[in-house]
């Protein structure tokens, strides 16, 4: 679940992320557990079906961390790139 949040998350972040794959996945695994804390803070526990409520919750929280992360990342490898020279 983590793998395909983190990629759904990566392809609607406009413009390009940096960060490895491996990274993304890590991403869209505490996008899942997020997301689900937050269905259940709200009253979204448990539907009938599909928890459509519930997976819009975690692919929510899946963006701002992927977000988030490559944005660190980038800072990261932008001042080891900036040392090197």
């Amino acid at each position: 679940m983590g793998f395909v949040l983190g990629l759904i998350a990566k392809a609607i972040i406009p413009g390009k992320q940096h960060s490895p794959l491996w990274l993304t996945t890590i991403c869209g695994m505490l996008g899942a557990i997020v997301g689900n804390a937050v269905a259940r803070a709200v009253g979204v526990a448990s539907t009938r079906g599909i928890d459509w409520s519930r997976h819009i919750f975690q692919l929510v929280a899946a963006i701002i961390i992927v977000a988030a992360v490559d944005a660190l990342y980038m800072a990261t490898l932008g001042k080891r790139k900036q040392q090197r020279a």
